[in-house]
């Protein structure tokens, strides 16, 4: 087991930065696994050798049922990709930055459970607001981040 850097160990923002990432990267493998789960469950796949692997080629179908739970399941994810990666980017940044622990701490955690919530209310359809007011209050931190980012770094360009 590979030791982390001492100097990284210092660095508590970064810590907490590496800990809500991690949150969010198993939550979008979730998300990979609950799509496989639901052709499983159903037995349509869309690969032949997938059918072919689970029970034989009258498995290689398309299922109404299951094509509109994949359809919120493919949003998801790639509404999170559109999210997930750039905070990746600006909380590694903003980590180097010497932000306060705490206030760095709340960015990262507003940001972990808005992007939660919005899956949550993505799977099990919500009413609306719930899934634009998750990702609105998702994106503040970021936008916070991305300001205090071009702040420190605006006298090098």
């Amino acid at each position: 087991r590979a030791a982390p850097s001492p100097k990284m160990m210092e660095n508590t923002v970064f810590m907490s930065f590496a800990f809500y990432s991690t949150i969010l990267i198993l939550k979008m493998y979730v998300i990979a696994i609950i799509t496989g789960q639901v052709r499983l469950r159903k037995k349509a796949f869309a690969n032949p050798e997938d059918a072919l692997r689970n029970g034989g080629l009258q498995y290689y179908r398309d299922d109404p049922d299951v094509e509109r739970n994949l359809l919120s399941l493919s949003r998801a994810h790639r509404n999170d990709m559109e999210n997930i990666f750039p905070f990746l980017f600006l909380g590694a940044v903003y980590s180097l930055l010497d932000p306060s622990p705490a206030v760095a701490r709340i960015h990262f955690f507003i940001f972990c459970v808005g992007r939660i919530v919005h899956t949550i209310a993505y799977l099990l359809r919500l009413k609306a607001p719930t899934r634009s007011v998750a990702y609105g209050v998702a994106q503040l931190p970021c936008f916070s981040m991305a300001l205090q980012i071009l702040l420190a770094t605006t006298p090098y360009w």
